[in-house]
């Protein structure tokens, strides 16, 4: 079934479990949902559905919203696995310090193309693009042309770690990209600010905050970074007033009650990206204190340098992490747990509505429900033992499932995937060209032994202090602590 196919047509699943994940999280068994346009258009029993309506068998599979990921620095996707090995100081050293700056716009819009049709591949119907290596208007232009030539739903989150935001957000030529890219109200391409807060007690990040204000573009922040971001830096955007339930704070492993406390009352959301936490060092996945001070979640992948866009795996890897950090801290005190406070059902919730809730999207997406945009993802794959039985749809999506189970995905009405493939297969081809250009240059640029070493670094051969950031000379030897 191609794009040709389905133009125009409405589509009905006829059969499937459904996961509404509405404000009830109602579970539906041979269900059906009706897309009509953009939309939703009914959910429940045998629906009366109009003539030349698609239908596309959903019995023995799971119906759930689209995922989210809000957070994934999309940009790194042409060097795809290329850090497997890194710790966040190599990977610092890297792309912040070393090499990140060689990209050309062209190196941008490749891995962007790459990692947006890896979405909706995957059922990652929304992405955040953390796309933070803007150093020229060109590259963030051509960021966003690959986000508009693939059928997901994105938001672009405009950075530039080769300098400071209050230096690039003030430039006359920032100001009007986002004039001439950004459409205030379009669900398919939002607009967000992407830029970290040192501590450095001269706050120079406020005059960014204020540029953000501005435009009415709420700031996503990478929080509580092990090395990089720390509780000073909460406390300045509060004391600021610039903490607000548009906010997101991305990681917010190494804060302390008091930064917890001030991002619950101030109504933030929290962007968890559990895998890269594990594996990086920015510290202890959080959603353990976030349960504690109420912090909403939601699930990111950071980056495929490192992962994936298998938010399967972030959900695993979630729940994984909180229940082994709860048996610890009870077997520390000789105590047992006997129940389980975060459920699958949870980490379904944060991987759907609670990222929608976070993107200030919940009218929109994030549930299977009449009136809401039509996002949904079908999970069924009849070749594979792993379907069946299904007894507890919310524990098989979690532990069960994986993106290869992927078999349907419509992003705003549109099939942008059926019967485990891509409806426009050309993408594809196009995607490759592009990265394969991209990798050929960044090794030419390297050479043999520095593209080999980048792989398996046992030093950084750069010096990094306590504050990677370039632009910046606070945190560094002999600058003010």
């Amino acid at each position: 079934m191609t794009d040709a196919d389905l133009t125009g047509r409405p589509v009905v699943f006829r059969g499937g479990t459904v996961l509404t994940m509405d404000d009830a999280h109602h579970v539906l068994t041979g269900a059906d949902v009706l897309v009509s346009g953009d939309q939703i258009a009914a959910v429940g029993p045998a629906l009366s559905v109009p003539a030349g309506t698609v239908e596309i068998d959903a019995s023995g599979g799971i119906l759930m919203p689209g995922m989210v990921d809000t957070h994934r620095h999309m940009w790194q996707t042409a060097m795809r696995a290329y850090g497997a090995d890194w710790t966040l100081t190599q990977y610092f050293v890297w792309n912040y310090l070393q090499y990140g700056k060689l990209f050309r716009p062209e190196d941008i819009y490749a891995g962007n193309l790459l990692s947006a049709l890896e979405s909706i591949d995957a059922g990652v119907t929304t992405t955040v693009d953390w796309s933070h290596n803007n150093h020229t208007v060109e590259h963030a232009d051509a960021a966003v042309d690959a986000l508009t030539a693939v059928p997901g739903r994105f938001v672009f989150a405009y950075g530039n770690i080769q300098a400071g935001p209050w230096e690039w957000s003030a430039t006359p030529e920032f100001r009007a990209f986002v004039s001439r890219r950004i459409t205030p109200g379009n669900d398919m391409l939002g607009f967000q600010m992407a830029f970290d807060v040192t501590g450095d007690p001269a706050f120079p990040e406020k005059a960014a905050f204020e540029v953000a204000r501005d435009l009415g573009a709420p700031v996503t922040t990478h929080a509580g970074v092990w090395g990089a971001t720390n509780d000073d830096g909460i406390r300045l955007m509060h004391e600021g007033g610039f903490m607000t339930p548009q906010s997101i704070y991305v990681h917010a492993t190494t804060l302390t009650r008091d930064s917890y406390n001030r991002i619950a009352a101030t109504g933030g959301y929290a962007s968890v990206s559990t895998e890269s936490e594990q594996s990086a060092g920015q510290g202890y996945p959080p959603t353990w204190q976030l349960r504690e001070h109420n912090i909403p979640v939601s699930l990111s992948m950071d980056t495929s340098v490192w992962w994936s866009a298998d938010l399967f795996s972030a959900m695993r890897a979630t729940l994984s992490a909180d229940r082994s950090r709860v048996h610890l801290e009870a077997h520390n005190k000789g105590e047992t747990v006997t129940h389980h406070h975060l459920r699958a059902e949870d980490v379904v919730h944060f991987a759907t509505r609670g990222g929608a809730k976070a993107l200030g999207l919940d009218s929109k997406i994030g549930s299977i429900e009449p009136g809401k945009k039509a996002d949904i993802v079908l999970i069924k794959n009849d070749h594979s033992p792993v379907m069946f039985p299904l007894l507890n749809p919310y524990g098989h999506v979690v532990f069960q499932a994986g993106r290869g189970d992927v078999h349907t995905v419509v992003v705003n009405g549109r099939v942008v995937k059926h019967d485990h493939r891509l409806t426009d297969p050309a993408s594809l081809g196009t995607a490759r060209r592009h990265v394969d250009e991209t990798v050929s240059y960044l090794q030419g640029q390297l050479g043999p032994d520095a593209w080999a070493e980048g792989m398996h670094p046992e030093i950084p051969a750069t010096e990094l202090f306590e504050n990677p950031y370039t632009y910046t000379e606070y945190g560094k030897s002999g600058a003010e602590a």
